[in-house]
């Protein structure tokens, strides 16, 4: 096979250019780490299914919280124990409301009637 020859001049067009040495970090920027901004994380919308037979499943369930705690408690707490969200209990506690069986207390607390 034959060669091609170049020459220096076309050598030099083809061949990348040498980039400026960048300057070197002084000790204090060194040290420094830029993190990286932190992303936002939507919440998740809690959904409550609002029909007669959830209602009543609800309502079961912070009833049964009431008569073991055997006192009165906030809505928080009855979430927690109950192991639901707090959206449930609202749904829940309307229900026994209307049926008479709870009642709340100045302090922002429920108890059963």
């Amino acid at each position: 096979m034959a060669e091609k020859k170049t020459t220096k001049a076309a050598e030099a067009k083809k061949a990348p250019a040498k980039k400026a040495a960048a300057p070197k970090a002084t000790a204090a920027k060194a040290t420094e780490v830029k993190k990286a901004p932190a992303k936002k994380v939507a919440a998740k919308a809690s959904v409550v299914y609002v029909n007669s037979e959830n209602a009543g499943f609800k309502a079961g369930d912070v009833y049964q919280v009431l008569a073991a705690a055997e006192k009165a408690l906030t809505v928080a707490e009855i979430a927690k124990k109950a192991k639901v969200a707090a959206e449930d209990v609202y749904l829940g506690l309307g229900w026994l409301l209307k049926e008479g069986k709870v009642a709340s207390t100045e302090d922002n607390k429920v108890t059963l009637a």
